[in-house]
């Protein structure tokens, strides 16, 4: 029996009473739980609501590492979200960072640097005004790269102005494909990137239609350096709310 923290990325019915939940937890990584009769009981540690995407909970498991799929024994919240599990813009912007770590969750290691990283943000999302709100899905996409290793170089200058998009990096002269951002759109790149927590967004100067065309772009980068990554079925979503 092992206790961790875990942040519930997705959610399945099952049967008529239970649930399939995939995980990203703290002492394992990435996992799917079985949970019984969660729909039917009112049973503290067996309520529905906790395995909501986006609840930040500890939970008890069964663990067997030669198995995949596991159960939990019990389930209390770890951090009480009234905004992100309600507020429609705070929602929609939690579960489109739940889909992407499930897009990029592969294997069921453990990362507690990435784990922290996840929880501070839906914890920072819950108390932000709507100004950070707004920019927090660029600055967790920006940022989420680094854990999977193609984080994009900030060496923004003068010179180096262009952020060529397959090689991750700000160039001087425009690459030889489409894969790039110049102009406003690479300065507020290098400026994201440079922001080490949420409430540094403040400072960002952008409208609805730039977050919307760099949160696109964002999108275009995982896809040319994350085999079969796919559509984000929530980016529509996030279109009309940033």
């Amino acid at each position: 029996m092992f206790k961790t923290s875990a942040i519930i990325l997705k959610t399945t019915k099952y049967g008529e009473t239970s649930l399939v939940v995939t995980a990203f937890t703290e002492l394992f990584g990435v996992q799917t739980y079985i949970v019984n009769g969660v729909r039917s009981s009112s049973k503290k540690g067996l309520k529905a609501s906790l395995y909501l995407p986006a609840s930040v909970v500890e939970i008890e498991v069964y663990h067997n590492e030669k198995a995949t799929l596991h159960r939990i024994r019990e389930c209390n919240r770890k951090h009480v979200f009234m905004q992100v599990l309600s507020d429609v813009v705070k929602n929609s912007i939690a579960v489109f960072m739940m889909e992407l770590m499930y897009k990029l969750l592969k294997q069921p290691e453990q990362n507690t640097d990435l784990f922290y990283f996840c929880e501070d943000a839906l914890v920072q999302l819950e108390v932000a005004p709507p100004n950070v709100t707004a920019n927090i899905p660029l600055f967790f996409t920006l940022h989420l790269s680094h854990f999977f290793g193609f984080k994009i170089d900030d060496n923004y200058s003068e010179e180096n102005c262009i952020v060529d998009l397959q090689e991750g990096n700000f160039i001087a002269e425009r690459p030889h494909h489409t894969h790039f951002l110049s102009g406003e759109n690479a300065l507020l790149t290098s400026e994201i990137l440079k922001m080490m927590m949420p409430a540094e967004l403040s400072q960002l100067k952008m409208n609805k239609l730039k977050r919307r065309e760099l949160l696109a772009k964002y999108m275009d980068y995982y896809a040319l350096h994350i085999n079969e990554f796919g559509i984000m079925k929530t980016l529509m979503v996030m279109q009309e709310v940033l």
